[in-house]
């Protein structure tokens, strides 16, 4: 009972990520706005921003952060902390692979991920985030700042599990912590490496 909980729990994070958040956003805009055929090609809050304007961006960025955070609570109930980490990071992967069409690069849902099961380490991924972006000598900035970050998400979740520290609003910080958080990161380096060109080619036309 316990595999089929956690099973189910990853069939319904997949689900919840592979909701085409982005697409939704842009047919309510108007009818003929295509972000996979758009700007960078990304069906992502970034692009959204680009093609739609930044209100629309950042309803984009909100619906691929719920999806996550409703997958962690999905997870939650279905098989506790496990179930949260497996629908979260089943999210990244349902966001970024979705069936039949385009996917995102994640970096939103991996934001809720953490919001779902890391909280306490949020105000250091915004910040290296931030910081990493800011630096004018990298081409590609949002690519090199996802890097950083998630490196540090990762090594601040084997901290947190190895210290037992305390993870307020969050889970209990196991092995699975820093399982999860390198599974996403892992899903987010490739859909950046996949990308990579349309992403160079937009940047040169603008």
């Amino acid at each position: 009972m316990r595999v089929l909980r956690v099973m189910a729990a990853g069939c319904a994070g997949y689900a919840l990520g592979a909701t085409p958040s982005a697409g939704l956003v842009a047919s309510r805009v108007g009818e003929g706005n295509d972000l996979s055929a758009q700007g960078t090609g990304n069906p992502g809050a970034m692009n959204a921003s680009h093609v739609l304007g930044r209100r629309w961006g950042a309803a984009v960025m909100a619906a691929d952060v719920s999806k996550a955070t409703t997958a962690g609570k999905v997870g939650s109930a279905l098989a506790g902390d496990l179930g949260a980490h497996v629908a979260t990071s089943a999210a990244v992967v349902g966001h970024c692979y979705p069936p039949g069409r385009p996917g995102g690069k994640g970096v939103s849902t991996s934001l809720g991920q953490v919001i779902a099961t890391f909280p306490v380490y949020l105000p250091i991924d915004v910040a290296v985030a931030a910081a990493t972006s800011a630096l004018p000598w990298f081409r590609q900035r949002t690519r090199v700042a996802t890097t950083m970050a998630s490196a540090t998400w990762v090594g601040c979740s084997f901290l947190w599990w190895k210290r037992k520290l305390p993870n307020p609003g969050g889970v209990t910080p196991t092995a699975a912590l820093p399982i999860a958080a390198a599974a996403s990161s892992v899903v987010i380096a490739m859909r950046f490496r996949a990308k990579a060109e349309q992403v160079a080619a937009y940047e040169q036309r603008t």
